[in-house]
């Protein structure tokens, strides 16, 4: 009896799955759902090129240190970057010196810190151990100067955002005036205030203002001339090394497994040509059929008196 209530609710229980079902797509296909703005007016991240792209790729220091001062002149006035330390900026090629005076000249000349005899709050001066100090000394702080927008921390943005470096270098290269074409189909998308319009953002409003304005916003030490496609590019590639530091190593040994597989592979082959390809496998019959096996079976029938 239990069983057959148990049958009987699983079947009720299916049988409106299935109404549900039904009655889902014909609604769907009735009344199918309004067409969005962001749907049809978002656009995929542009290519990038860089350097590191590919199994074989390295880093360009010298494009790494321009994007590294793109982002201490423009980006770190609302980004953080709490996963790096300074003196990881040894690996782009400066000298101790160069990163312990980068650290000293950092525009926060002061560090949350605590005081080891009273255990109560302080600041002290920056150290190259120390990480990258946020522009904001908490969350409520960057919301209010940002127009309750959180700006996001920029370590590991280039692995947190589908696309990549490509997609970093589309958002700063990407502000636009809204086109009429969007307007005239959807004229409730208009851009609210205090949001600008860009097409490589997922709903085309982003709160952060275009931070590359003009050509020449950053003078770069090595002569480059630092058009905002450049300044784009060189910050990409720089958060690409935050988010990668260890790209380098990870594809260096990459490439000396790859070779000691194959070089592995090449010598079983050679093995196997040598030492079994030629060997026969002898067959060996075994159980009832073994002509041993066979004479025990007749003599035990014999001595039984069972024929055959």
């Amino acid at each position: 009896m239990v069983r057959v209530i148990g049958f009987l609710v699983g079947l009720a229980f299916a049988g409106v799955l299935l109404i549900s079902l039904i009655t889902g797509v014909a609604t769907n296909l009735s009344n199918p759902p309004a067409p969005l703005a962001s749907e049809e007016f978002h656009l995929p991240p542009k290519h990038l090129h860089l350097s590191s792209d590919g199994p074989f790729g390295k880093f360009d220091k010298e494009q790494l240190q321009r994007g590294l001062q793109v982002y201490t002149e423009v980006c770190s006035a609302c980004h953080s970057l709490k996963l790096v330390s300074f003196r990881d900026l040894r690996e782009l090629g400066y000298s101790e010196a160069e990163v312990k005076k980068y650290t000293a000249d950092w525009k926060a000349s002061k560090v949350p810190s605590v005081n080891p005899d009273t255990g109560e709050a302080t600041t002290r001066q920056p150290i190259p151990s120390d990480t990258f100090p946020p522009p904001f000394p908490n969350e409520v702080a960057a919301r209010a100067a940002n127009n309750n927008a959180l700006p996001p921390d920029l370590s590991l943005i280039v692995k947190a955002r589908e696309g990549g470096a490509a997609y970093v270098y589309s958002i700063l290269t990407g502000f636009q005036p809204q086109p009429a074409a969007l307007l005239k189909k959807f004229p409730d998308a208009k851009t609210p205030e205090n949001l600008h319009y860009n097409p490589y953002f997922a709903n085309l409003n982003i709160a952060m203002p275009p931070p590359l304005t003009t050509n020449g916003q950053v003078t770069y030490a090595d002569g480059t001339p630092a058009t905002v496609d450049q300044m784009a590019k060189d910050v990409a590639a720089f958060l690409v090394w935050t988010a990668n530091p260890e790209l380098e190593r990870r594809h260096a040994a990459g490439l000396a497994v790859a070779i000691f597989l194959l070089i592995g592979s090449i010598l079983g082959y050679l093995a196997y040509q040598q030492i079994w390809h030629e060997a026969k496998r002898a067959v060996r019959i075994t159980g009832p059929l073994e002509p041993e096996n066979q004479v025990k079976t007749r003599r035990a029938k014999a001595r039984q008196g069972v024929a055959g």
